[in-house]
């Protein structure tokens, strides 16, 4: 049986990023936390956990310490908050979700109808929504956006793990609801790749395998790439992969979403290779 690893998979930068600014602020000798979890994978966050950095859902819960805000990002008025509480911040948020922080907020400032594409009850999606004065419009489905009203002038930014097929149909929609259209395409580049990687290997084997956090919208959409090409299953871990699933099965293509740490990514692919 052959196993084969999509080109681009696993860690993107931002998560990266987020991860060792985490392990860089836990410090026994105070309290450290993320304001939910820092990335949307489950092993990673018992990991830091183990390291002395804990979860938290609200600043409610904080009494001092440090405060590390997630790769999601979170809206003004939680720095605001932060700031006036006295706790120590480190801010994890991804580059490209600040971007599209930033460029939501610069559409509302100039006056433009704020229009995010995206899962609406996404973390990163609900910060987007409170850089743009909470004004903003989430469009999630192609059918949604053909029922918005027109406005004068429209901005659209989208979630950074939207699909991009998915973002360009709605934004054809969207095209008619508008004289006057300004679109930052806020998707980020490790998403596209990841993509792509992942429906050009599934075109060539038997069964793909995702990995990655159930939690995960990136890697979650990952699945339903694949699964419009070949037979595919997302799990979390090794743990998870089942024996039947591999009879009569003769190539496997193996993924996983942009929060998925390496070594749970080689524990799927060894256990794999002995089936």
């Amino acid at each position: 049986m052959e196993v084969i690893l999509a080109d681009n998979l696993g860690f993107c930068y931002g998560v990266k990023r987020a991860i060792q600014l985490a392990e860089e602020a836990a410090d026994s000798t105070h309290t450290t936390n993320t304001l939910g979890p820092i990335i949307h994978n489950p092993q990673m966050v018992e990991k830091l956990a183990q390291n002395g950095v804990g979860t938290v859902d609200s600043l409610d819960e904080v009494s001092g310490g440090t405060i590390i805000i997630r790769s999601h990002g979170v809206g003004p008025d939680v720095y605001k908050r932060i700031e006036s509480m006295g706790l120590n911040m480190v801010d994890a948020t991804c580059p490209h979700v600040r971007k599209a922080q930033t460029s939501a907020k610069i559409l509302a400032d100039e006056g433009y109808q704020v229009v995010i594409v995206g899962e609406r009850n996404h973390p990163e999606v609900r910060s987007i929504v409170e850089w743009a004065g909470n004004s903003a419009i989430v469009v999630e489905e192609t059918e949604e956006a053909e029922q918005l009203p027109r406005f004068a002038r429209m901005g659209i930014v989208a979630q950074t793990t939207f699909p991009g097929a998915k973002f360009k149909e709605i934004v054809s929609k969207l095209l008619e609801k508008s004289t006057e259209l300004k679109i930052i395409r806020t998707i980020c580049t490790a998403t596209d790749q990841r993509q792509s990687s992942a429906v050009k290997l599934a075109q060539q084997v038997d069964m793909m395998i995702v990995v990655g956090g159930k939690n995960s919208a990136n890697t979650t959409r990952l699945a339903q790439l694949c699964g419009k090409k070949c037979k595919t299953y997302h799990v979390e871990t090794a743990d998870e992969l089942c024996d039947d699933w591999f009879e009569k099965i003769k190539k496997i293509g193996i993924t996983a979403g942009a929060s998925t740490p390496d070594w749970i990514i080689k524990e799927v692919y060894k256990k794999c290779q002995k089936k």
